[in-house]
């Protein structure tokens, strides 16, 4: 008994040892990453330039085809809150797509997630973003990241005139912590004027009884939140708020929702890129979501929160470069949560 007995303590030290080698070799691991991932972002932001030829610059909106397709920022946010930039991090751009996630996130705060998701799916696409097809065969569009699924979104916000894209607003300068965002009123007037496509779907839409509205101000309330001003370091920390459950990079927990950020998540991951969704899936493996004014606002949940920039897009209305940055940036620090 007595020799089972020591066997038994010389095995249980030997577990521990092994257990608390591996800990502190892991803790290594994580420190190096923090205190490398400085140069990881230079290295990755110089590789980057290369892919700017390989895209063009959005011109179906005439404001944005004056972007400089030069500029390149990446910033990310770790679950410290600790931000790490690199590039044109600060040069300001339109939002775009990338509202959708926040008008989302209101609405089905209004209205409740059934209410939402039953004048439009869950459903990926291999179509282009601006499809009617789907709004034609299904009577409503197949998920809230297409721009058909947005208007209807945007629509569903309670309040008249302008308030649905003032509380939009609002809540994006609070997640960035950043009062000084405002809207782009050039490129709004460029987008409402040329809008069209997206005019033919409001009306479709309106058609179906998927919302009520008595005028456009809902459409323009669309346009209006596409073209609100963020850079880089702010598509960061709206990653980090749905990284962490709806909480503020600094800590701020006034809109905590683990429900909600599992959601959205949920929906960037199946479509926020796009009829790329799938292979970048694949390629990175965290839910994004990108914009035709050249961002990409990445969440890797519990860990980071990421915001690249670059107006060269390719023919899915992804940034070129911010795809390449994404891919890298997950290789590098294995943030695929598959």
């Amino acid at each position: 008994m007595k020799h089972i007995f020591y066997l038994c303590i010389i095995f249980f030290s030997l577990t521990n040892t092994c257990f608390t080698q591996t800990r502190k070799e892991n803790t290594i691991v994580i420190n190096k990453n923090e205190q490398n991932i400085n140069d990881l972002l230079s290295t990755i932001w110089e590789e980057s330039q290369t892919y700017i030829s390989k895209g063009q610059v959005a011109d179906y909106i005439p404001e944005l085809s004056k972007a400089n397709k030069n500029l390149v920022g990446i910033a990310i946010i770790d679950n410290k809150g600790k931000l790490y930039t690199k590039g044109d991090t600060q040069n300001k751009f339109t939002i775009q797509s990338i509202s959708k996630v926040i008008a989302l996130m209101i609405a089905v705060n209004e209205r409740g997630e059934s209410y939402i998701f039953e004048r439009m799916g869950y459903y990926g696409t291999n179509a282009p973003f601006n499809s009617f097809d789907e709004i034609q065969t299904q009577n409503k569009p197949l998920n809230p990241m297409m721009n058909a699924g947005a208007i209807v979104t945007t629509s569903l916000i309670l309040g008249k005139k302008e308030e649905a894209y003032l509380k939009i607003l609002k809540m994006i300068r609070f997640i960035t912590k950043n009062e000084s965002i405002t809207i782009n009123q050039a490129v709004y007037l460029s987008e409402k004027k040329t809008g069209n496509r997206n005019r033919g779907m409001f009306y479709l839409l309106k058609n179906y009884g998927l919302f009520e509205a008595e005028d456009e101000e809902s459409l323009n309330n669309y346009f209006r939140q596409c073209s609100i001003e963020v850079n880089a370091e702010d598509l960061a920390k709206i990653g980090y708020f749905f990284a962490h459950d709806c909480t503020r990079f600094d800590g701020d927990k006034t809109y905590y929702n683990p429900e909600m950020s599992k959601l959205i998540n949920s929906i960037m991951l199946t479509c926020g890129m796009y009829d790329y969704s799938g292979e970048y899936s694949r390629k990175v493996g965290f839910p994004s979501k990108s914009g035709v004014g050249g961002g990409i606002m990445g969440v890797v949940p519990g860990k980071y929160g990421i915001g690249t920039f670059n107006p060269s897009l390719d023919n899915h209305g992804n940034s070129v470069p911010g795809i390449y940055i994404m891919e890298s940036l997950s290789k590098k620090l294995d943030l695929s949560i598959f």
